[in-house]
């Protein structure tokens, strides 16, 4: 089993030289592995992966109980015992890898999403990008008066469950595969998880675990933010791993929706995106525009500076770290920075005149 590491390390070697392998990889066999994958994992409501998680602690804590047994019976082949107790895990690891490999690691190198779909990416100026969030603050201020609310008047979801919203989801990205062909796909709604609020505590929002090809949700986040997440995570199913394309790609999915819930969540985070990014060049002139966004649109705003300021602390921190590496280790050099290359695809959208709304 530890031989699976040898065509692992070849495939990604062979995708980290060749982008047009990896573009090719997950355009073709990705695809038939994610539909599948998914098809199955999608004949359950909940998370196999949380559902898998849960498990795990105990299961090591079983397994090393054995494997203490195990050597302390050994006597004489006790040397032996602890070293089959110690391969068994790198084989485990071994495995993992080969699955990451092919289910999402090659295509961390396909060809960016501004190449295949004819973006051109360019310096931005800071007139550019205070044309562009004066855009998005008027946009949010339109689409606010078209959701619902909850009696302290932040926005609240339409939809009669979580579930409909994930089918919502899965419609959104659908719609976006009639303009970005490649977005298109049929997968299964995002999950939602059940321990949200531990997500919450880890500062995160949603997750796509490639081993069971499930795209993961946190539902305890604010519901305007809701989603674009699902969107985000849907984007890395289909095979978008990067993490600016893949909210590049959300916006895309709310903006294609006939669901004003999901309009107005794409529209709030590529405003929330551009005006930090303006406010990095020119302060007073995000601190104007921001005074223009109505009351619904602050209320929803202070409600989740709010909900995350509640989760602050070492867990976090950590959490926000681990990403990093992760993130680092997939060759996304800016880490949990890359995030924010959105700016740059929004604003190529919207010189090319493609940007709704």
């Amino acid at each position: 089993m530890l031989l699976f590491l040898i065509p692992a390390a070849a495939l990604m070697m062979l995708a980290i030289q060749i982008p047009a392998f990896a573009e090719w990889y997950a355009i073709y066999p990705y695809r038939i592995l994610a539909y599948w994958g998914n098809f199955l994992s999608s004949l359950v409501p909940f998370s196999i992966a949380e559902a898998l998680a849960v498990l795990l602690i105990p299961a090591i804590l079983i397994y090393l109980v054995f494997a203490f047994i195990k050597v302390k019976r050994a006597n004489q082949k006790r040397k032996t015992a602890m070293t089959y107790f110690v391969i068994q895990p790198l084989c485990a690891v071994s495995c993992l890898f080969f699955l990451f490999t092919i289910t999402c690691g090659i295509n961390y190198h396909r060809y960016t999403f501004a190449e295949t779909s004819g973006l051109s990416i360019q310096p931005a100026n800071v007139e550019e990008l205070e044309s562009l969030c004066e855009k998005l603050a008027a946009d949010v201020n339109a689409l606010r008066s078209q959701v619902k609310t909850d009696d302290t008047g932040v926005m609240k979801l339409d939809a009669p469950g979580i579930h409909t919203v994930s089918r919502r989801a899965q419609s959104a990205m659908n719609a976006a595969g009639r303009e970005y062909p490649l977005l298109s796909g049929n997968f299964g709604g995002p999950k939602p998880v059940f321990f949200s609020r531990v997500m919450s505590a880890c500062d995160t929002t949603g997750i796509f675990i490639p081993f069971t090809m499930e795209a993961n949700v946190n539902i305890d986040i604010p519901p305007y933010a809701i989603p674009a997440t699902m969107c985000h995570e849907l984007a890395h199913l289909n095979g978008f791993m990067r993490e600016d394309e893949a909210n590049f790609i959300a916006t895309l999915a709310c903006a294609a929706s006939d669901d004003p819930d999901f309009q107005y969540s794409g529209k709030m985070l590529s405003y929330r995106y551009v005006s930090n990014a303006l406010y990095g060049e020119d302060p007073q002139a995000a601190q104007e525009i921001a005074s223009t966004l109505n009351e619904g649109v602050r209320l929803d705003l202070q409600a989740n500076s709010a909900y995350w300021k509640q989760f602050e602390g070492p867990l976090s921190e950590t959490a926000t770290q681990v990403n990093n590496a992760y993130l680092k280790a997939n060759r996304q050099e800016d880490g949990i920075k890359s995030y924010g290359r959105i700016v740059d695809l929004l604003l190529a959208e919207y010189r090319s005149g493609k940007m709704n709304g």
